[in-house]
C-alpha cells in the first residue's frame, strides 16, 4: 500500500489508532467456489479523523463499512476500537445510507427521537425531546421537524438521517455515499454542513463516495481500493488543506490538481473498471 502526502511540515502521529481494521479478508461461499471479496485489508484511524473511501463498483466499499458497522463478519482478521472487537452493531458506531432509510409513517422528529429513546431510555422524556430537539436544530430542520418524509426533499430527508446518526453520539460515523441522490448544489450544502457539524461534534468519519472533490474537500486521507475480486488498499492520499475549508481556495491551489490528477490516474489507468 502506497501513501501519497502533499503536505508540508507534518509531524508523524504517535497516537494510537482509534478505529483498527486489522488483516481484514471477507469470502463468501458461491456454487462455484469461494469468491473473495477483500483481501488484506490493513488500515489505522485516529481519534476525530474523516477518512474517505473511493473505488470502482464491486470494490468491497460497502462490504468494508458493514464489517465496520457490524452488520458482517470478516473471514479473516479483525476490526476494533478503544473498547474492544467489533463483533455486532451498536450505538457507538452509526451508519447514514444514501437512501435516507427513514421510517414513512413517522415525522423528522418522530424518527429521530426513536433512537433518541432507544439509546438513553435513562433519561426523562424531557431530555430526549431536548437532544432529539438540539440535532434537528444542528442540520437546519426547525421548521419541517413535524413532516412526514413524503413531505421533505431529499436533502431534508438526508438531514434527518444525519441528524438520527449523531443524536446518540456515536464515537464513528458510517456514511456510505449519503449525498449520490442529490442535485449538485444540495450536495455541496449539505458536504459544508457535514464538516461544521464534525468540527463540532469531532466524531471519526468513514465515507464512502465516488465523487473524488467531494473526497478531496471533506477529508483528511482519502482512501483508494483496487478492482476486486480480492480487493484491497491501493493507496492512501494524505490531504493538505488547513481546516475549516473554503471550497474556492482549496480548488486554486495547485496541489488541489495535483491529488486530483493522481486519483483519476489510479482509477482509470491503473485501475480501469472492466465491465
Amino acid at each position: 500500500m502506497q501513501t501519497l502526502d502533499l503536505k508540508t511540515n507534518s509531524a508523524p502521529t504517535t497516537t494510537a489508532p482509534f478505529l483498527t481494521i486489522e488483516n481484514i479478508s471477507k469470502v463468501y461461499p458461491t456454487p462455484q467456489g469461494e469468491y473473495t471479496v477483500l483481501e488484506n485489508v490493513n488500515l489505522s484511524i485516529q481519534e476525530g479523523e474523516f477518512v474517505c473511501i473511493i473505488g470502482h463498483s464491486g470494490c468491497g466499499k460497502s462490504t468494508l463499512l458493514n464489517l465496520v458497522a457490524g452488520f458482517s463478519q470478516a473471514t479473516t482478521g479483525e476490526v476494533r476500537l478503544p473498547t474492544g472487537l467489533i463483533t455486532k452493531p451498536g450505538p457507538d458506531r452509526m451508519v447514514v445510507f444514501q437512501n435516507y432509510s427513514l421510517l414513512p409513517w413517522k415525522t423528522a422528529f418522530e424518527n429521530v427521537f426513536l433512537g433518541v429513546k432507544s439509546v438513553y431510555g435513562q433519561k426523562s422524556k424531557k431530555e430526549q425531546i431536548e437532544i432529539t430537539n438540539h440535532y434537528l436544530h444542528l442540520v437546519g430542520l426547525d421548521e419541517a421537524m413535524h413532516k412526514k418524509p413524503g413531505q421533505l426533499s431529499g436533502g431534508m430527508k438526508q438531514r434527518v438521517a444525519i441528524a438520527r446518526a449523531l443524536a446518540i453520539s456515536p464515537q464513528v460515523l458510517i456514511l456510505d455515499e449519503p449525498f449520490g441522490a442529490l442535485d449538485p448544489m444540495t450536495r455541496e450544502d449539505l458536504q459544508e454542513e457535514l464538516l461544521s457539524i464534525w468540527r463540532d461534534n469531532q466524531v471519526t468519519v468513514l465515507m464512502i463516495t465516488h465523487d473524488i472533490d467531494e473526497a478531496l474537500f471533506l477529508s483528511d486521507r482519502v482512501v483508494m481500493m483496487t478492482n476486486g475480486p480480492a480487493a484491497t488498499i491501493g493507496e492512501v492520499l494524505e490531504i493538505p488543506f488547513s481546516r475549516p475549508r473554503n471550497r474556492s481556495q482549496i480548488m486554486e491551489d495547485p496541489r488541489y490538481y495535483d491529488l486530483r490528477n493522481h486519483a483519476l490516474e489510479f482509477l482509470f489507468d491503473r485501475y480501469a473498471h472492466m465491465d
